[in-house]
């Protein structure tokens, strides 16, 4: 893998995500997430998956519940800063910008990447984690990178079926931010990418 492959990455990470935003109902949206999103962790250069495991590889994605789709207010909360950490890139510094309340489930933490290119990041760490789920827990929105369901300046679309597993959760060589305690829910939420079985 090198600087050419992540950028090859990330453009077509782009292009999917442009088409889940254009797609006549969030199930196709899904569907075709899930067929596209599958294909580059088989196939790419770039993934995370180790290359001695990408043929045949296929996540497991959890069938489409409309029930965990939210068009959700970004409410005002106070400020806090994260520096995270990492061996790769620094400290990865986040500026929480609001916060999103998901009927039923809980609350999540909005983030801002304050660094170069900026981006709305959106992590869940839920229930199920460890179990049905990637122990340390999955993103949603992840913008920077291309994962952007939609939204506004005042809503976000937050689909909890988009959930995927971070790139740390394939190879031990990938280190990711993870969710704080304001990214995590009492609540199960075992649809999106959940764990190998």
């Amino acid at each position: 893998m090198d600087s050419w492959d992540v950028r090859d990455w990330r453009k077509r990470t782009w292009e999917i995500y442009a088409a889940v935003r254009s797609a006549a109902s969030p199930r196709q949206a899904h569907a075709h997430w899930q067929r596209a999103r599958g294909h580059l962790l088989a196939s790419h250069p770039a993934s995370p998956v180790p290359a001695a495991d990408r043929a045949g590889y296929s996540p497991r994605v959890a069938d489409y519940d409309p029930d965990y789709r939210f068009e959700v207010s970004v409410l005002a909360t106070a400020p806090e800063r994260r520096e995270v950490p990492t061996p790769t890139d620094g400290t990865v510094p986040f500026e929480r910008v609001g916060r999103v309340d998901l009927p039923g489930l809980g609350s999540l933490d909005v983030w801002w990447l304050d660094s170069y290119g900026g981006g709305i990041f959106l992590p869940l760490r839920d229930a199920g984690a460890g179990e049905s789920t990637y122990g340390g827990g999955r993103y949603i929105l992840d913008t920077v990178k291309g994962a952007d369901l939609g939204g506004s300046r005042d809503t976000l679309v937050v689909d909890l079926n988009f959930a995927y597993q971070p790139s740390c959760a394939y190879a031990s060589d990938w280190v990711c931010p993870l969710p704080g305690p304001g990214n995590r829910l009492d609540a199960r939420v075992d649809v999106g990418e959940l764990l190998a079985r």
